[in-house]
This record gives structure tokens, sequence and C-alpha cells, in this order.
């Protein structure tokens, strides 16, 4: 496993961030560095799988989501957003029923760390969902930027990949996301 300052952290290929915003003049300018293909094809995309997105309990912002399920469906996913918050048990409860090749848990109110720890040890606890591979990612932290220590125990508690809020974590999760068919979602684990 890298270290978890700015490298890949996790047990597959992965990255940290949540998004960017450049900063010029007298304020900042959302530009999502989004890395989009110059050319659409005329051809569809082939879906390869399902993707559950969701916030955690305490967590009421969709801005995240949205932008999550925009990017996901990019690069060729089914994508069920669960929305804002979530509780544990319907979001246990949608996956056992749904199926996903992948969750995607996604904080910006910075109770992520915690919040994430209590998920998916109910997750991995539960014998239907324990094979799941499960993303988290935003605002783990009160302070931002966390600790080694604190993406670490994430790792450890069973997510496959954690993605603090820096920016070039974005480009690392679209690399996973781009990389991953719907049979090495499942390897993942």
């Amino acid at each position: 496993m890298s270290g978890a300052t700015g490298g890949a952290v996790g047990r597959g290929a992965v990255g940290r961030g949540a998004g960017g915003l450049a900063t010029g003049g007298a304020g900042t300018v959302a530009r999502p560095a989004l890395p989009l293909p110059a050319q659409r094809s005329a051809e569809p995309v082939p879906r390869r799988g399902t993707v559950v997105v969701s916030s955690m309990a305490s967590d009421a912002h969709t801005w995240n989501l949205v932008f999550l399920q925009l990017l996901i469906e990019e690069l060729g996913f089914e994508v069920v957003n669960l929305g804002a918050t979530v509780p544990d048990e319907m979001l246990l409860a949608e996956c056992r029923e749904r199926g996903p090749v992948l969750l995607v848990l996604s904080s910006v109110n910075g109770h992520g760390y915690h919040e994430g720890l209590r998920v998916i040890r109910r997750l991995r606890a539960d014998a239907g969902l324990a094979g799941l591979p499960v993303l988290i990612g935003g605002k783990l932290g009160i302070t931002g930027g966390e600790s080694a220590e604190h993406i670490a125990e994430l790792l450890d508690a069973g997510f496959d990949a954690v993605f603090d809020d820096r920016p070039e974590g974005i480009a690392a999760f679209t690399g996973l996301l781009g990389r991953l068919s719907e049979r090495q979602a499942h390897e993942l684990r």
C-alpha cells in the first residue's frame, strides 16, 4: 500500500480527492477537473454493471452525488443514486436488492471517516454484502487532508479504496473505474 500523501491508496489502484477548483483573480472559479474524452463517440457506451452511489446518514449534500453519478455513467456504468442522508439500513437493503458491482460512498460534511467506519463494518458483517467492493471519498474529516492513520483504518476496516479531498484524486478515481469491468469489480476484494 502506498503512503497517504498523494499516491495511490488501497488494495487496488486507488487515489484520493473529490474534484478540482481553480482560484484566480477575484475569487474561486469552479473548473471540474474531469478527464472527459475530447470527442464523444457516436457509438453508445456499453454498460458495465450497476454502481450504487450514496451519502451517509448525516450528510445532506447532493451536488457531489450528482457529479459522481454523471462521471460514473460517462464511464459506462448504470448508476443508482440513493441521495442524501441515507440511513445505514436503507443503504444495505438497496445494495442487497440491486446487487451492484460497486458501492461508492461520498462525504462532504466532514464525517466520512467516522460514518464510513460504521457503514463498512455493517457491510462486511452482512453475508450477502461482505464481498461487495466499496470505495469512499470526499471530506473524510473536519480538518481536511486526513492522516495516513485514518486512511489506513478505513482500508483495514474493509474499504477497497479511500479518496480524501485532494484534487488529484478524481483522476485516480476515474482511472480505477475506467479499468474496472464487472468481473474485475468482484475481484477487487
